[in-house]
């Protein structure tokens, strides 16, 4: 039997391809011709990455190759005229509709996996329903939710889950509906199936993984002061270092240390509305005064600085100046579809809701959807 050429290796920790050539005997000399022909950062490999080549009898680089997905690779071949040429090897993979759909009886991740919905699907769908439904909070045993997503397969194997392409959650009697779509401009979203946006111009909440630890009061009695007096904010009990986020877009007006708030990010978003963020272990590089930010931008890291008797966030919503209840506040809209992508989103809603609808027949079931006629958006 010929023996197979092809030989392999993988990049350690802490090592690079000049130092796996070494350890293989494979000649020097290729690494700067490799480095010459090959797009820059095309071959920043990760360790653990597997490369595999076949070398010459006086062991140079005949042909080698690097993937970094099963759809991408990096190919390096030796010329006619004994120099190395780069290829950049693309496969298309095939996106299939899968619909599943599952009823809560014991908690959205647990009820959601046991009907086949993986666990990237189902934080995705926590996403999409973040501003409307507080999943902390708010599921109730009897929830139902039905998601249309993509499976991703190549050569009839399953490499991947995909986009969700429209999903529906009834939370408390409350039917919440998403369709996602893809803009002229490459934009995706996810709007309700009448092309209002999904997100709101807010968070709800400006951290994740957390424990309410102090809601919206107008009497309590302040834990270190011992004293009655109105707590105009909600606190967020959580480790310290737990990533902070900017509730809307906005502008930093003050970063800095305040009396018993300790370090603060107070962010101006227009004239009406305004979040503080107190208690911080520290602040997000460049987050100082001045400074615009983009909701869900890290501006601060959760702390216990000034008065406070353990780590948490203490999170404030003013109203044209005044303190709001941020949990149960109307939160203020984002902007619908484009008018101008208005029909061909409609047109596609319609597309995906009557799929779904043709499939939903009964709780905790997933079956492999039949490809509508428009191809998925993205």
């Amino acid at each position: 039997m010929e023996k197979d050429p092809w030989e392999e290796d993988s990049i350690r920790s802490g090592g690079s391809l000049s130092s796996m050539f070494s350890r293989n005997q494979l000649s020097a000399a290729d690494i700067i011709e490799i480095a010459a022909v090959v797009p820059k950062d095309s071959l920043r490999l990760r360790p653990d990455q597997k490369v595999r080549w076949i070398r010459t009898g006086d062991n140079h680089i005949q042909q080698m190759e690097v993937e970094v997905s099963p759809l991408t690779k990096h190919r390096i071949v030796r010329n006619e005229e004994g120099k190395l040429a780069y290829q950049l090897i693309q496969r298309d993979a095939e996106h299939l509709p899968r619909f599943a759909e599952a009823r809560i009886e014991n908690s959205m991740f647990l009820d959601g996996e046991r009907a086949g919905i993986p666990e990237s699907t189902l934080i995705e769908i926590a996403n999409i329903f973040g501003w409307d439904i507080d999943f902390a909070q708010d599921i109730r045993k009897g929830d139902e939710m039905s998601v249309l997503y993509e499976e991703i397969f190549l050569d009839g194997e399953k490499i991947g889950t995909g986009d969700i392409l429209g999903v529906r959650f009834r939370n408390q009697g409350q039917l919440y509906s998403a369709i996602r779509y893809e803009d002229k401009s490459g934009n995706v979203n996810y709007y309700t199936p009448e092309g209002m946006s999904m997100r709101k111009a807010f968070l709800r909440n400006p951290i994740d993984f957390f424990r309410i630890s102090s809601r919206f009061s107008l009497g309590r009695k302040h834990p270190i002061l011992n004293t009655i007096r109105a707590h105009k904010g909600t606190d967020y009990a959580a480790p310290i270092g737990t990533p902070v986020k900017a509730a809307g877009n906005g502008k930093v007006t003050f970063a800095g240390r305040k009396n018993g708030f300790g370090n603060v990010v107070v962010i101006q978003h227009n004239s009406r509305y305004e979040t503080l963020y107190a208690h911080l272990n520290a602040f997000a590089r460049d987050i100082r005064a001045g400074r615009s930010v983009k909701q869900s931008q890290v501006i601060g890291y959760v702390g216990m600085t000034g008065l406070a008797t353990g780590p948490h966030l203490h999170y404030e919503f003013h109203v044209d100046g005044v303190q709001r209840d941020s949990l149960t506040l109307k939160l203020p809209m984002a902007e619908p579809i484009a008018a101008n992508e208005k029909a061909t989103f409609l047109k596609r809603s319609k597309e995906i809701t009557q799929q779904m609808d043709q499939l939903s027949v009964s709780p905790v079931a997933s079956t492999p959807a039949p490809a509508p006629d428009a191809q998925p958006a993205g």
